[in-house]
């Protein structure tokens, strides 16, 4: 039984809103730039420093400028204060572009490590896990992350620094009036912590509805042929429209605990105003107190709650921050079941092209304590030059068979040889330089022509490109494009026909001049002109190569020099066409199925 596939939404649990752990690998993206991030520090530090110095300057205006008529201190005291105000706005614009850079390095760094790692990755996993979330990872998830490197780890010493030393100015100018500002700090605590684990669930919901959301759309849109097919346009729109109502109720949700949250503690803070002027005020009434130094402690207070404030919204931005990272580095931590071996042999050189499986078993999972086996005990050579076909009903094991010889999956048991040499001990670099494969999906990309031929080799000139595309009689098509082989493609090869993007495929598979041709249902979507066009030109292109040919069609493989018949992932039968006919087996009944049908 195959194992159950991952759906593309999952509601993945957010985790602790900080770990140790995750945040240590997390800091570490940061070692390259410790420089600037200790540059950024000490700027928010400065900043920090900076917001003390207006309420200062009221002070000292109030209790000694006015009341000494000194015009000359007040100037002196206003200039100070504009020149405050100028710093910070420097500190900020040059901090707030480091943290930005920090942060965009730091995404950089990372799509880079997640892609590079994503193509070291087995075919398997690729099979177990949807394209849809993989593209998060390396997009929504990261992008979390640079909101954290640029807005949270290095800013958040600024909103420490600027609480810290507000708390030390307010307990130098009044400490008696310091803790009655302090009263009021229970109350935010016991506020912050209330809508805490609202905020966390509503967040959570977004992200699961936003999942589910971009899962619809990429499947109806990858579908809209179907759903206009059948006429399902008002079906899928009516679903969409609950969906996305779902994902538009979860940010009212979060929306309506934030506009309750801060007008909260906006309340809070104009209560310790009240505090501070009662009580202060009676103070200065009974001569306990200045005046400077009642108006220095309200536009501290009011600068006290700011960080706070700025607090809270971090704490969520580092619970999600948390939890994107998790799951990145479960990708990263994913270790590729296919890798080369520690010290690779090489491959004879120029080399043969011979094949030979030796008694190999596969199983794509194991259920239980049984392994559910695709591919039993399956032996055979293939000659330098031979041309081999593979036939058998869907399901027999002929792609399994392209699969294990790729090194895509490894065999649970036997070996695999090419040129005399186990395919494990080879690098995978090495194998599939020497292997063309021609599937029957062909996968173009959306770059020009030249570009789908030579996939960027360096080595592969224009020259070589034409003459590929010449060989197997792409050129008629080619040269009417209006830029030849600039011409831009769209996306997957859409612009042009299936049978054009099969000749551009096999002039791909013939640019990259492999010792082994394989061909995979290659000419099964293509129409009878274009296929007699390919078989004319394998004929010349096969000739000195070995091909491993795999066919549903049994008429495309009549010529081959010999056929395997493969039944349940077995090597049933083996031998040329009329040897087969003449035995009256498994291929025999499968010809006469299909001779019959189509007649």
């Amino acid at each position: 039984m195959a194992a159950p596939v991952a759906q593309p939404y999952e509601e993945e649990a957010l985790g602790k809103a900080y770990d140790a752990r995750l945040m240590r690998r997390l800091l570490a993206y940061l070692r390259p730039h410790w420089g600037k991030v200790t540059l950024a520090i000490l700027m928010l530090m400065v900043g920090a420093v900076l917001e003390l110095v207006g309420p200062w300057l009221t002070k000292i205006a109030l209790d000694r400028a006015i009341p000494d008529g000194d015009v000359g201190l007040l100037g002196l005291l206003a200039l100070a204060f504009l020149g405050s105000l100028l710093a910070s706005f420097a500190l900020e614009f040059a901090q707030t572009l480091l943290t930005t850079w920090l942060g965009q390095s730091v995404m950089y760094d990372l799509r880079r490590q997640l892609f590079g790692h994503l193509q070291r990755l087995h075919v398997q996993f690729f099979d177990r896990n949807p394209v849809g979330r993989l593209i998060t990872r390396v997009t929504n998830d990261v992008e979390v992350l640079n909101e954290l490197f640029a807005s949270g780890i290095v800013t958040v010493f600024g909103d420490v620094f600027t609480l810290l030393f507000i708390v030390v100015a307010m307990l130098l100018l009044d400490w008696r009036l310091a803790l009655v500002t302090f009263l009021v700090l229970p109350f935010v605590a016991g506020v912050a912590f209330l809508f805490r684990s609202r905020i966390r669930t509503a967040y959570r919901e977004i992200r699961v509805r936003l999942a589910r959301l971009n899962a619809f759309l990429q499947e109806r849109l990858t579908g809209i042929t179907v759903l206009h097919l059948f006429g399902q346009e008002g079906a899928a729109a009516r679903r969409f429209r609950e969906i996305d109502r779902e994902y538009l109720d979860a940010h009212l949700r979060s929306i309506t605990y934030y506009a309750l949250f801060f007008p909260i503690i906006q309340v809070l803070t104009a209560v310790a105003v009240a505090l501070i002027l009662s009580y202060g005020g009676i103070r200065v009434l009974d001569d306990a107190l200045t005046v400077g130094v009642l108006a220095a402690f309200l536009q501290y207070a009011a600068r006290f709650f700011r960080p706070i404030q700025d607090l809270s919204e971090k704490y969520n931005m580092l619970q999600g921050a948390m939890a994107s990272s998790e799951r990145i580095f479960k990708l990263l931590d994913t270790e590729p079941a296919v890798v080369d071996p520690p010290r690779p042999r090489p491959l004879p050189h120029p080399g043969r092209g011979e094949i030979e499986f030796r008694d190999v078993w596969f199983a794509y999972q194991k259920d239980g304590e049984e392994w559910d086996w695709v591919f039993r005990d399956v032996s055979f050579r293939i000659a330098p030059g031979e041309r081999v076909a593979v036939v058998g009903h869907t399901g027999a094991g002929k792609t399994t068979l392209i699969s294990l010889l790729m090194r895509f999956y490894e065999p649970q048991r036997g070996e695999i040889l090419f040129d005399g040499v186990p395919i494990r001990d080879v690098s995978l670099e090495a194998l599939r330089q020497r292997i063309g494969l021609v599937l029957q999906e062909v996968y173009l990309f959306s770059r020009d022509v030249g570009y789908n031929v030579s996939l960027g080799r360096p080595d592969l000139d224009a020259g070589a490109i034409r003459d590929s595309i010449a060989r197997v009689g792409a050129d008629t098509f080619v040269d009417r494009l209006p830029r030849g082989l600039a011409q831009p493609l769209a996306e997957r090869g859409m612009s042009l026909s299936v049978g054009e993007r099969q000749l551009l495929s096999f002039a791909r598979a013939l640019a990259f001049d492999p010792l082994v041709l394989v061909l995979d249902e290659a000419t099964s979507s293509v129409d009878s002109e274009l296929e007699e066009k390919i078989e004319a030109a394998l004929e010349e292109l096969l000739r000195d190569r070995t091909a491993l040919v795999i066919a549903h069609r049994l008429s495309t493989v009549q010529n081959a020099d010999r056929i395997l018949v493969f039944h349940h992932g077995c090597l049933r039968e083996s031998g040329t066409h009329a040897e087969l006919l003449e035995r009256g087996g498994l291929y025999a009944r499968l010809h006469e199925l299909q001779f019959t049908a189509a007649a």
